[in-house]
């Protein structure tokens, strides 16, 4: 998907701007009606004054104080998402601590007062610039919350849970070979991996290869010499794509990651951190 030019990006813009301090409410409009190109800009003291006005006209992007008494900027940005799904939502606060807690309202942004016009008019044109979520590739990994695999915007049905969470487990490793004993380790913990265990071992990764294949995403996964592993370059995964820094993956994430396996917590953690992180 190309890049918009940057004018043609935010013209015609309605973009309304809510902030119960008066002052810094006047000057945050007053940097967003520089911003070039910009149909109309309206400021509102009262997050139900902004919703009612919303629900009769079109709202682009929203600059929202996350601070403010009754309906805050989070619940307003909610609403406002559920009026219209394609308005951009932009946060505005002096404390860096709420800013995680404002993905549920699915930001385009944040700014951290006191905003530069060149802050503001970069945030925007950003937001301006956003598209409805690009189609997956043709085999897709879901890892938010419970895993999936998909194909062809299907979810493939594995015939063993264990055949799958194999699968599962070796996304998580993201390309990294494992063996069969550490397969093993990572999914029946502390059992013993005697003869039995190995054979039934290899009877979970044939059906994870029949089922693969069946559905033509064979090319994703290799068993080489005893080690197994997926080819990350082959398929598109929702967790390779917020640790590559995607925006829209950090909005994505709910902190649960695979939810219904237990070796998945270190990198449930680590991409909660991800998330903080992109907000210091």
């Amino acid at each position: 998907m190309k890049d918009c030019d940057r004018e043609d990006c935010i013209l015609a813009m309605k973009i309304i701007c809510v902030d119960d301090e008066p002052r810094v409410l006047r000057y945050t409009v007053s940097q967003c009606e520089k911003v070039p190109g910009m149909e109309e800009t309206r400021g509102f003291t009262e997050a139900s004054e902004a919703l009612a006005w919303a629900e009769k006209h079109r709202v682009d992007i929203a600059l929202l104080d996350i601070d403010m008494p009754g309906m805050d900027g989070i619940a307003l940005g909610v609403r406002l998402k559920k009026l219209n799904p394609d308005t951009a939502i932009i946060f505005l606060t002096a404390y860096k601590e709420f800013a995680f807690d404002a993905f549920s309202a699915h930001p385009s942004g944040y700014l951290l007062k006191p905003v530069t016009q060149e802050e503001v008019e970069r945030e925007i044109a950003y937001a301006a610039s956003r598209h409805p979520e690009k189609p997956h590739a043709r085999i897709y990994a879901r890892t938010f919350g419970s895993f999936d695999l998909m194909v062809d915007e299907k979810a493939v049905p594995f015939s063993r849970s264990r055949a799958k969470e194999i699968l599962a487990y070796l996304i998580d490793r993201q390309g990294e070979g494992v063996s069969r004993a550490d397969v093993f380790a990572a999914l029946w913990g502390d059992r013993e991996y005697d003869y039995s265990m190995q054979k039934q071992l290899d009877v979970y990764i044939r059906s994870l290869r029949e089922t693969l294949r069946a559905y033509g995403a064979e090319e994703i996964f290799e068993l080489s010499r005893g080690v197994l592993r997926v080819f990350p370059e082959k398929f598109e995964c929702d967790m390779y794509q917020l640790l590559a820094g995607d925006v829209e993956m950090m909005n994505a994430f709910r902190g649960e990651y695979m939810r219904t396996y237990g070796w998945a917590n270190e990198m449930e953690a680590l991409l909660s951190e991800k998330c903080r992180g992109a907000l210091r």
